[in-house]
């Protein structure tokens, strides 16, 4: 712990910033993607939908310690990311001297993405604290020459693909480091490559599975219509430069630029030899290079959302370690700590209105009034067509289920897998919510949704329900339609 001890402002400055992350998790309220994954969490499987199941479990685990709430969703998040935390200090002791790898500790825990994944669950927090495991055991396996642990590897990265589909970048780096390296790459042949192999496809099982018995759903979900659309290849500026920006305010400027220094030493060592680096900084190229390479590639015609690329600045950040100095961590930490500030106050206060179903505010007051249609009306259901937002909200605090588009035949995604036929609900009433995320509109829509029309004998438009802050400014608006005598179609 030599650097803490030498600099303990910089350690003081760390452990508030953790505070403050800390703090966000019990003051930010509950996220739609929150309540989407607790639902899978809610109804187990092999695999889901539109993800691996990996969240699902994690969420499942840690309620039976901690019950279902909000709260408990939070602290899942936050411990499970502190753990990769943990595991990256320990992955960077392999390849930095003790006082190097708790400064690239410190970089990577300073981060804007830490704290997403800290506060807002997405599958990226277990894939995160699995790529990392995966790296840890890798470097193990290959440079002490332990075959043993490269089963162990294969495992490991079979539960980061049970996380997200990303994770088969860490197959690819095994390859690229393999192949490029004179002194591993008698390994690609060997017996212990055949273990890692088969160990893989040992985790991956339950999401192949799944796929087989669902036609490949969920393959198919998250990579043909990306795939068709990349494919177009029309040059998007917008796309690139929003990509850079995402990029810059997860990493934080300082390091974004650190990282940028980092790569072009690295460029100027490798073109000034004319060679390769081999050994332990060629592994840290292979498993970051060929990920952020290819979604900034992406990003020229596609839009690149903003955690895509973060398993990829695990080992990225690692080789930076041996570049970056103690006064750029205290630039990062600065930004970090007054970034934090400025979302606490955010979180509390909400003074900025996020024109958006990405938000914590206003969901709970939601769930409220339509409990009070609810109690009123005992005969109706509930549906909702924004994808999964708010019939993900609705069902976490509710008592009766909540159902999503598939009830006038548009996509329902996981919520259409629990529910495939809903012959059940035909001729019943139904209350239909759709959240206006611009309230540019008026008290009243001047047409009916046709969707509604062409699924019910009757639609009535209700009062929209308002969500206002505590000066009377209005926060959140859902229009509100009773839908009468349903007819599946």
């Amino acid at each position: 712990m030599e650097l803490a001890l030498k600099n303990k402002g910089i350690l003081i400055a760390f452990i508030g910033l953790y505070l403050l992350r800390l703090l966000l998790t019990q003051t930010m309220g509950l996220m739609p993607q929150d309540a989407y994954y607790y639902y899978y969490s809610e109804h187990l499987a092999l695999s889901y939908f539109d993800h691996p199941p990996m969240v699902a479990y994690m969420l499942h685990f840690f309620s039976l310690l901690f019950g279902k709430s909000v709260v408990a969703i939070k602290i899942t998040d936050f411990l499970v990311t502190l753990g990769t935390l943990i595991s990256f200090f320990h992955l960077s002791k392999y390849f930095l001297e003790k006082e190097r790898a708790l400064k690239a500790t410190l970089f990577f825990g300073s981060t804007l993405f830490v704290t997403i994944l800290s506060i807002n669950t997405t599958p990226d927090i277990p894939l995160m604290f699995f790529w990392t495991l995966t790296l840890l055991v890798f470097c193990k396996a290959v440079f002490e020459q332990k075959e043993g642990l490269w089963a162990l590897a294969g495992l490991l990265m079979g539960l980061s693909f049970d996380s997200k589909y990303t994770a088969l970048f860490l197959l690819f780096g095994v390859f690229f480091f393999l192949l490029l390296s004179s002194q591993y790459r008698h390994l690609l042949l060997s017996r212990s490559m055949l273990w890692l192999l088969l160990s893989f496809v040992i985790g991956c099982t339950p999401v192949l599975l799944w796929n087989a018995q669902n036609e490949w759903v969920s393959l198919l979900f998250q990579s043909s219509d990306r795939a068709s659309t990349i494919m177009k290849l029309s040059f998007r500026s917008k796309y690139l430069l929003g990509n850079l920006g995402t990029q810059i305010l997860i990493l934080l400027p300082p390091l974004f630029i650190g990282l940028l220094i980092t790569l072009t030493k690295v460029g100027q060592e490798i073109f000034g030899k004319w060679r390769l680096p081999d050994g332990k900084q060629l592994f840290l190229l292979a498993f970051s290079l060929p990920l952020l390479g290819f979604f900034f590639a992406v990003s020229f015609f596609y839009w690149v959302k903003l955690n895509w690329m973060m398993p990829g600045y695990i080992a990225a950040i690692i080789l930076a370690g041996h570049y970056l100095g103690k006064r750029i961590l205290n630039y990062q930490l600065g930004f970090a700590l007054a970034l934090h500030l400025v979302a606490l106050y955010q979180v509390i206060y909400y003074p900025i209105i996020l024109k958006s179903d990405d938000t914590w505010f206003g969901w709970e007051q939601l769930a409220t009034e339509v409990a009070t249609l609810q109690a009123a009306h005992p005969d109706h259901f509930v549906f909702s067509n924004d994808g999964y937002k708010t019939t993900a909200i609705l069902n976490f605090y509710l008592d009766e289920p909540v159902y999503a588009g598939n009830v006038i035949g548009e996509p329902g995604f996981q919520f259409e897998v629990v529910n495939p036929q809903l012959d059940f609900l035909k001729g019943q009433d139904a209350f239909y919510l759709d959240s206006d995320k611009r309230m540019k509109s008026a008290d009243t829509l001047a047409e009916i949704p046709s969707l509604l029309t062409e699924h019910f004998d009757t639609v009535i438009q209700l009062a929209p329900i308002i969500i206002e802050a505590d000066n009377g400014d209005i926060q959140r608006k859902f229009w509100v339609f009773e839908c009468r005598n349903y007819q599946r179609q």
